[in-house]
């Protein structure tokens, strides 16, 4: 993988090589800030601090992983004024919550620092805060997708377990469910918290108390993890339908055993490797896509497991 991407990026500035741009020209070793939401414990995250050194390595840019330890987003609005303060070459935030974050965000777009939105927020958001582009999975999109295909098995209701409630963005995840399903979210999206016997603890309480719920949702593994335990202690592992947001390593092997029906990729991989080349193409050659990407929706079951299963939680 190491070499087909090496090789990817070496063709992308060779075609600059090509028309006339001297590689002496190249103004390499650009500093470029990640600032994430993710708490120190989201381990989901190694597969986006696995993506930015590999980038960074590829195209011969200092990169620089930041996050809030506790998942605060005050705290993260302040990292993203530190960094800004430092006048790196890029930055690539998430757009977690747009009320405590555009303004830190746009401070740093008004410098001159140009800006890649990542994983939380959405297009719109992105351009509304001056970012040059956006470049994740739309969350209410891709919980809608699994609604509706939910619905076409048969689902008609759910339990919802968010582990961030405090980050509004991934709430539209239970939200476009509820509505690819035609029901009303209500009382289905269950704020549990993050310690992993919390979230065991809650989710089984909550079917117990709904003995007639469906289907269970989880927004990553630190919500799928504890609830593949919880399914498996109350008898319903392999007998409820369990579709989860995002891999790792616990969901993957859910997903080979039955226990997991489906797991939506973003790949987080891209999310964290793509912005770092084109940052570095935008400061080296002055060019940017014309669009935003969409990194995910995509619907890993059991029968496309080898990729994945080979690299959970490094590269997907």
């Amino acid at each position: 993988m190491r070499k087909l991407l090496r090789g990817l990026v070496a063709s992308v500035f060779a075609v600059g090589t090509m028309f006339g741009i001297a590689t002496s020209a190249q103004a390499e070793g650009e500093r470029i800030i990640l600032i994430s939401h993710a708490p120190d414990s989201d381990s989901w995250w190694n597969t986006i601090k696995n993506g930015l050194a590999l980038a960074g390595d590829h195209v011969n840019a200092e990169v620089e992983y930041r996050n809030p330890p506790t998942g605060d987003i005050a705290d993260m609005a302040r990292i993203i004024e530190q960094a800004a303060a430092s006048n790196p070459d890029g930055i690539i935030t998430t757009l977690a919550d747009p009320d405590v974050l555009s303004g830190p965000i746009q401070n740093a777009v008004a410098k001159g620092i140009p800006v890649i939105i990542i994983n939380s927020g959405t297009p719109e958001q992105a351009a509304d805060v001056g970012a040059l582009m956006y470049i994740g999975q739309p969350e209410y999109d891709a919980g809608l997708a699994a609604g509706m295909r939910a619905k076409r098995d048969g689902i008609g209701s759910f339990l919802c377990v968010n582990h961030v409630v405090s980050n509004p963005v991934v709430g539209e995840r239970c939200r476009g469910f509820a509505d690819g399903l035609g029901v009303e979210l209500g009382d289905s999206m269950l704020d549990s918290g993050q310690d992993p016997a919390e979230i065991k603890n809650r989710v089984k309480a909550f079917l117990s108390a709904n003995p007639d719920t469906q289907a269970v949702l989880t927004l990553g593994p630190t919500s799928a993890d504890p609830t593949i335990e919880a399914l498996k202690e109350n008898g319903m592992a392999g007998k409820i339908y369990f579709g989860t947001f995002d891999l790792g390593t616990e969901i993957v092997k859910g997903i080979k055993d039955g226990t997991i029906q489906w797991g939506i990729d973003q790949q987080p991989f891209l999310q964290a490797y793509l912005p770092v080349v084109v940052l570095a193409n935008y400061q080296r050659f002055g060019v940017l896509p014309g669009n935003n990407i969409n990194s995910g929706p995509g619907f890993v079951t059991k029968d496309a497991l080898s990729k994945v299963e080979e690299f959970a939680g490094e590269y997907r």
